[in-house]
């Protein structure tokens, strides 16, 4: 098979993955709905409120959301891993995306305990400040270390650090809704609304056209730094612009999901094995149709393996993505053992 025909395949499996487990996440959940109301609902035609509001204001918005967050959690570990040239660099591997949950927990706890209500832009940017102050840190190390095993072993510890601390924040905050805080704090796509897809459409999808359009830089990139100016590449502007774009995707997800680990790792290895090739141009979109079938499927499931039980999204994401990085590894160190 030629490599366009292969990629025209690969991208007709994702789109397809994708649409199936879209139409699933509909169709299936905790309330049995019949396939004719399900359709009558999402046509307008529902004479049944409940299930009319069960789709349209419970599973629709969810799915939706789903496929955004999961597109930018991708997106963003395929970011880190090419601007740190590790395979395993990820918003959680590498501290980003507890940074945020600790600054997102912060504010939600200060706003509950003064008996305000916190919105989506106040979120975000909470967990824009907390990605940010954790990839600083991690920008800080690297710069003193030159192996990138002792990186991430810094990003994982940065992690645990903001992730103790969010749960001494939760444990003793006085507030009958901090159930939600800490349900929210193991992640999870439960109680999106149509408020909440829109707020992450607004971040989300001009992040990810950025990105693309830095397709060509981060081809050049990836053959070094040096080959990346000799092509007239702005290195330190590129950098900076890598940074900023996986920080914002990932603190768009923690904000409005929580921490969600593996995707951002897991993925982009997944979709470049699946696509024969590393060029960004093709890898992205990928990425976006891989993410969101990926986090589609892990989500159907925490919700309705032990329904009405909600497992953790991350709970169901590091079943699936953790083998993924063990393989990875593994071959990796056969690589470099010949």
């Amino acid at each position: 098979m030629t490599s366009q025909k292969r990629l025209a395949a690969a991208y007709l499996l994702l789109a397809l993955l994708l649409v199936i487990l879209f139409a699933a996440n509909i169709f299936w959940g905790s309330v049995a709905l019949t396939p004719g109301a399900v359709v009558s609902a999402l046509l307008g035609r529902g004479q049944d409120a409940l299930s009319v509001g069960i789709i349209t204001q419970l599973r629709l918005p969810r799915a939706v959301m789903v496929v955004l967050l999961g597109a930018a959690l991708s997106a963003a570990g395929y970011l880190l891993q090419t601007f740190f040239a590790n395979p395993i660099a990820g918003p959680f591997v590498m501290g980003i995306s507890s940074g945020a949950k600790l600054a997102v927990a912060l504010v939600m706890v200060v706003f509950l305990n003064r008996g305000l209500l916190t919105n989506s832009v106040t979120l975000i940017l909470a967990a824009f400040a907390g990605a940010m102050a954790a990839m600083a840190f991690v920008l800080a190390v690297a710069r003193r270390v030159q192996r990138m095993s002792i990186l991430v072993i810094c990003g994982i510890m940065i992690g645990y650090i903001c992730s103790a601390i969010t749960e001494f924040v939760v444990a003793f905050a006085q507030d009958s809704n901090i159930v939600n805080l800490h349900n929210w704090s193991q992640g999870s796509f439960s109680g999106m609304t149509w408020g909440n897809v829109r707020a992450a459409a607004l971040v989300v999808l001009p992040v990810l056209a950025a990105a693309f359009c830095l397709s060509k830089p981060m081809s050049a990139y990836q053959m070094g730094e040096a080959y990346a100016q000799s092509v007239g590449v702005n290195v330190k502007r590129f950098s900076r612009a890598l940074v900023l774009l996986s920080s914002l995707l990932a603190a768009c997800v923690t904000a409005f999901a929580g921490p969600i680990s593996f995707v951002g790792i897991a993925v982009p290895h997944l979709v470049k094995q699946l696509l024969g090739s590393a060029k960004p141009l093709y890898v992205l979109p990928g990425c976006c149709l891989g993410g969101a079938a990926f986090c589609l499927l892990c989500d159907l499931i925490a919700r309705s393996l032990f329904a009405p039980t909600e497992l953790s999204i991350s709970a169901v994401t590091a079943v699936f993505g953790a083998p993924v990085v063990i393989g990875l590894l593994v071959r990796r160190n056969q690589e470099g053992a010949r």
